[in-house]
């Protein structure tokens, strides 16, 4: 291991290990992956990113926390799991050899073999004749980044001004990487052609075809090869890409819900994709989880079941059969709620008979809600969710009328929902955070402490803008690729914090200066634009302390069967 290997906390749930040098993170990721495989790992594993000379593993919730795995993962990259000495195109652990077919028709080819010196068949021959490695997974579902270019390409620079879409199998160069888009989304690499194969298949385990650590070379394809803009075939393809899902409706369950009304931004989400930010994915599922938790245990649901994330305005719906309903905020009376146009309790179980409409008004208190349902929503399952990821377009995605959503088995719904616990000492409107993992000196956590920061109307479920008085020495500050957190506030060039939500992309490139502890999390789903935040700085103990504590009140909220009082 290298003398300049760190491991250090990333919030109380994650773990950052980061090295100097280039040495590339796929043999401390892939030692991880073999340690959590033969169960010889002392925490549990909710996910493993590798950035560009880094690796963040992201720990389950409820097990043990960093104090425990950081001597572990120093143990695996003192072991051989990082080595300075290692360059790219190594082989690791389960590591392969891709050939990916490119038609050489990009519209920046020209400019690019301009910058390179030579011509766009030089251009091509360089790129053919390298033998490539993915670095790391990000940006998007599957995108890989490769290294491994000659110099003339290595110093092609992004562009300017990003364009708006990208077509799916674009393949590019920038900024000393290159790469293939999975998906049509928008970028600001030099596009030099397309390839025919799917870099990420939705349907298909383990969905990217890439991983770091494996090497690709492209070869050339004849003119005319690649027809349309948007290529998915073989030997990984995908025909519909991920931002077209099938509809809500479309699933086999023999009862459902009709949706009358849409509201302002209602998304089905689950437990999230656990395991798979390693390629890319965002983990989606709720903004708020402790509202959701609730609504589910009191309809008798597991804590993960589907339920329905309501922002500021819900959804009516129609129900084809007999239900049991609760609906969730940040409070009690938190939500408008009305079955057939009579007002009905929020924070209860809600019986409906066949026929009956269910109608979510307005959140009055905080910004979301959740409306589970005994057997929760049972809609189709994208990249092993339900949850809809506004980031990438996994899932179904909002809400619209006439969307017809399946409703699993029921099951005994609870009696009553507790008040919330009281948490001493802890001021509404207050964030608590772990300092680091990066360092923008004294006086920039200094002034993320002291200051009231509020919350942009730019904001959404991948990250929370904040306005303010801007962060000192953020400007020019840049980390290498790494893999980020739920939690994670980042400070950008311009000095206003970002702290990200739940469909965050998987790396950043900003400075992380602090991390949202795991029991404040709910906190920030509840807010919405021109809420005030302010962050408080608490170590590590006290947030592991403050977590065990919260999930035992959580235990205690729900009680009773209903229609029968708690305690019966």
């Amino acid at each position: 291991m290298a003398d300049t290997t760190r491991a250090v906390p990333f919030g109380d749930r994650a773990v950052l290990v980061e090295w100097g040098g280039t040495a590339p993170g796929h043999r401390l990721a892939a030692a991880v992956e073999e340690a959590v495989a033969d169960r010889s790992a002392p925490v549990g594993v909710d996910g493993i990113v590798v950035g560009w000379a880094s690796v963040l593993v992201l720990l389950a919730s409820g097990g043990a926390g960093p104090a425990r795995a950081i001597p572990w993962l120093r143990r695996l990259a003192d072991a051989g799991g990082v080595r300075a000495e290692d360059q790219p195109g190594t082989d690791g652990r389960g590591a392969k050899s891709v050939e990916l077919p490119v038609e050489f028709d990009g519209p920046d080819l020209d400019q690019v073999a301009a910058a390179a010196g030579t011509d766009p068949a030089g251009v091509v021959a360089l790129l053919t004749g390298s033998e490539l490695e993915v670095r790391f997974l990000g940006f998007s579902p599957g995108f890989p980044y490769l290294v491994g270019l000659p110099a003339p390409l290595a110093a092609i620079a992004r562009l300017d001004t990003p364009r708006t879409s990208v077509p799916a199998g674009s393949v590019a160069v920038a900024g000393g990487f290159a790469a293939v888009y999975p998906q049509s989304t928008p970028g600001g690499w030099r596009l030099l052609g397309r390839t025919p194969v799917a870099m990420f298949d939705p349907d298909r385990p383990p969905y990217a075809l890439l991983s770091a650590g494996d090497r690709v070379r492209f070869t050339a394809l004849p003119a005319g090869t690649v027809a349309g803009p948007s290529p998915a075939t073989s030997p990984h393809a995908s025909p519909t890409g991920t931002g077209s899902a099938p509809p809500a409706g479309s699933g086999p369950a023999p009862t459902w819900a009709e949706v009358l009304r849409p509201g302002l931004l209602s998304l089905v989400q689950d437990a999230g994709r656990v395991g798979l930010a390693g390629v890319g994915v965002p983990a989606a599922g709720p903004a708020d989880p402790e509202s959701m938790t609730l609504a589910n245990r009191l309809v008798g649901n597991p804590d993960g079941d589907a339920a329905i994330e309501v922002t500021g305005i819900g959804p009516a719906l129609r129900f084809k059969a007999d239900a049991h309903c609760a609906v969730v905020g940040a409070a009690p009376g938190a939500v408008m709620v009305t079955v057939d146009g009579h007002p009905v309790p929020d924070g209860a179980v809600l019986p409906l008979g066949a026929g009956q409409v269910l109608d979510v008004g307005a959140v009055r208190t905080g910004l979301r809600a959740y409306l589970a349902v005994s057997g929760g929503f049972d809609t189709p399952v994208v990249v092993g969710s339900r949850s809809s990821d506004l980031l990438s377009g996994l899932g179904a995605g909002p809400l619209v009328i006439g969307d017809r959503l399946g409703l699993g088995p029921p099951r005994p719904p609870h009696g009553l929902l507790g008040p919330a616990p009281d948490d001493p000492g802890h001021r509404p409107g207050e964030v608590r955070i772990l300092a680091g993992p990066h360092d923008l000196g004294p006086a920039a956590l200094e002034h993320l402490l002291s200051a009231v920061w509020t919350v942009d109307d730019r904001s959404n479920r991948v990250g929370l803008r904040l306005a303010g008085r801007p962060v000192p020495g953020a400007a020019g500050r840049t980390v290498p690729s790494t893999g980020m957190a739920t939690g994670a506030v980042q400070v950008p060039p311009d000095g206003h914090p970002i702290v990200l939500m739940p469909d965050h992309a998987t790396v950043g490139g900003y400075p992380v200066i602090g991390c949202v502890i795991a029991t404040d999390l709910p906190a920030l789903g509840r807010l919405g634009p021109g809420d005030t935040v302010a962050f408080t700085r608490v170590d590590l103990d006290t947030a592991l302390d403050l977590a065990r504590r919260r999930t035992r009140a959580l235990e205690s909220r729900v009680s009773g069967w209903f229609p029968t009082r708690a305690g019966t």
